[in-house]
Order: structure tokens, then sequence, then C-alpha cells
């Protein structure tokens, strides 16, 4: 299996991500962003991407902040991540530069792409699909920030994506009304959408570093294996029956 971090650019921006897809497999195959959570790209985020290599998809680990910009801390990660909810088209522009990224590499069938993100990424996601960028036929959000962006930026009047939300129903940063209202706008965009909540479940329940039953944040070992199994099929689902996703378990303790 190939894996190295991945240069791109946006401009005179540089963002640093990576790569992981089967190299022994000669044909193009779709392709699966993976968006990280608030803190940047971090080792969460390569884990997965490896399991989708091993999936037979190529997987970018994408870079929303820039070379070398990623957080240690509470105050560090929002600093960084706050801009970009603030600023859904900066968030959408970067989104678009690792999509054009990844469809331009040999080894990706350029129409047949995907999307993943946690937290922070479950939003980008989203944000992919609702505006609407080529190639890209299906986003799952997990434990994501479900606010839609605001009427200024301008979208389409269809989602054509496929979406599957992945929620903690205690979720704090998706409260039951954000939910609904998620639900709404998908409903009226005429989306082929789908909602999955998991009860007893708070955020960030996809990462075992989320220790803070308190604050609402807690990993669940069960959620999280529901929760890959779910996108496995889903994504299998969305590139149709010409690219049937291998049977392969969870990597990670479960």
């Amino acid at each position: 299996m190939h894996a190295a971090s991945e240069i791109y650019r946006d401009g005179a921006d540089e963002f640093e991500g990576y790569l992981a897809f089967d190299g022994a497999a000669g044909k193009r195959r779709p392709a699966v962003l993976v968006f990280h959570q608030w803190s940047g790209c971090s080792s969460f985020e390569r884990e997965k991407a490896d399991w989708l290599a091993g999936l037979g998809y190529a997987a970018l680990a994408v870079d929303m902040y820039g070379r070398g910009r990623r957080g240690s801390n509470p105050q560090e990660n929002g600093a960084l991540m706050t801009p970009l909810v603030e600023d859904r088209a900066l968030l959408r522009r970067r989104a678009g530069a690792a999509l054009r990224h990844v469809r331009s590499l040999s080894m990706v069938d350029g129409d047949r792409v995907g999307a993943i993100g946690f937290c922070f990424g479950g939003m980008c996601a989203l944000d992919v699909a609702r505006a609407g960028m080529d190639g890209v036929r299906g986003v799952v959000s997990m434990h994501g920030l479900l606010g839609a962006p605001g009427a200024g930026l301008a979208r389409p009047a269809s989602v054509r994506a496929r979406v599957l939300a992945l929620h903690g129903w205690n979720d704090p940063m998706a409260r039951p009304e954000a939910v609904n209202a998620f639900a709404r706008e998908m409903h009226d965009h005429g989306a082929d959408w789908q909602l999955h909540a998991f009860g007893g479940c708070g955020h960030a329940f996809t990462n075992p570093a989320a220790q803070d039953p308190k604050g609402g944040m807690q990993y669940s070992a069960l959620a999280d294996a529901r929760s890959f199994a779910m996108t496995r099929d889903f994504l299998a689902e969305v590139f149709g029956p010409a690219w049937e996703a291998k049977t392969v378990a969870c990597p990670w303790p479960a």
C-alpha cells in the first residue's frame, strides 16, 4: 500500500494532507476525502485513510488549515477552526482545492469521489455536498456540525450527492433543534439523505481520546464500530455494483 504525505496548493497557499491507496491495483478507483476534526489533519485521519485504502479506495486526508498549522490544545484548535466556520466561502474554497487535487491523480476516477468527516470535518463534508462539487457522489458526516451556511453563499437548488449523517443524540454541538433543521434542509433541497442517531452518545464518539462525559464528548466503541460499518456499506452503495468495497474490519480497538 502507498501511504505518504501529499502536498497540494490553493493559489499561494500550501497544504499537507496524507494520501493512501493500494499501489498494487492497476485500475483507476473511486477516491474518498477525509476531513479532519478541529485540531487539524492528524494520525486519527491518517488511520481512517489507511482503512479506506484497505477497502480499495484512494483516500486523501485533507488539510483545511495549511501546511504546518495544527492545534495542540482547545484554544489553538478553536483559533484555527473558527475562521472557517464563520467564513463558509473560505471553507468551501479549501475543500474544493483538496477535491480538485484528488480528482487530478492518475489512480483516481475523478467522477467517483466521496467524502467523510469528523466533527468540524463533518461540516466540511456536508458543505461539499451542499456546494454541488463536481464528481462527488456521496458524503458522510460523523458527529458533525450540522448547521447550514448562511443565505449569502450561493448553492444549487438541489443536493445531488447522497448524504449520510451519523449523530450522537446527546451531542451538545448539534442539539435536537439543529438536527431537525438539518433534516428540513436536506428535505427542502431534494437530497437522498439518511440520518442515524446513536442513543446515549455525545460528541466525538469515534475518537478514543474523547473522555469528557460531563462536557458531552465521550468515545463509544460500539457506536464507533457501527458507524464505520455503515460508512463502508454506504460508500459501496454510492459507487455502485461495479465497485464493491472489500469487507475489512475496523483496525482500531473496538
